[in-house]
């Protein structure tokens, strides 16, 4: 089912491949190194969301660096790849791998988190849970496209329910979240607001680090 949309918040114009770059995964470092710094100051949420961001429109402003092992679809659902996860768990970085027309239970977080578009397009419906413990749609679905960053957290948000903007191609984003998001106990919810706990885990969890700092 397609939702009404908005535009999300939109990052730096600009793309560019990995033709010339001697290190293919040198965007992605770049990125992780100043995340790694950016955790290590310990910033309130604010100042992290909004420093993190630009760092994430950054990397999603260029394609070409994705492995292409860690943008394969899953048709029977979507799909998550382990980049990174930092040693101390401060935060995770993984590619969300969309196939055609797939989404999302209504779902939430527990952490901050901060969504890239890199290909195609995800609609992200946001949920509220009502006095009566149902849960409230927004009107609206948020739009991303390439380029485009939006962000998640308990205070700004937390819940709602995503799916690939397109029927007929394959879309991928990148997410960023405060913890080992593979690891954390989440919930999907029910309509009338019943959560059941859930660990999301990765597709590639057996497989070596992408990126070692």
């Amino acid at each position: 089912m397609a939702f009404p949309t908005i535009p999300a918040t939109r990052g730096p114009a600009g793309s560019a491949d990995a033709a010339g770059v001697a290190d293919p995964l040198g965007p992605l470092r770049d990125f992780i190194v100043t995340m790694t710094d950016l955790v290590a100051q310990a910033p309130d949420e604010a100042v992290l969301i909004a420093q993190g961001r630009a760092a994430l429109a950054k990397l999603v402003s260029r394609d070409g660096w994705l492995p292409d092992a860690c943008a394969q679809p899953d048709p029977a659902r979507y799909t998550q790849y382990r980049l990174y996860v930092d040693p101390q768990a401060r935060f995770s970085v993984v590619s969300f791998v969309w196939g055609p027309g797939q989404s999302t239970p209504v779902h939430d977080h527990t952490v901050w988190g901060l969504i890239g578009m890199l290909r195609g397009a995800e609609d992200s419906l946001p949920f509220t849970v009502s006095a009566s413990g149902g849960l409230q749609a927004a009107l609206q679905a948020v739009r991303l496209q390439p380029g485009d960053v939006e962000a998640v957290s308990p205070t700004l948000g937390d819940i709602h329910q995503v799916r690939n903007a397109f029927d007929d191609r394959v879309s991928v984003s990148i997410h960023v979240y405060g913890a080992d998001i593979g690891r954390v106990a989440r919930s999907v919810y029910l309509p009338d607001g019943t959560r059941k706990r859930f660990v999301s885990g990765y597709a590639n969890a057996e497989a070596s680090a992408l990126v070692s700092l």
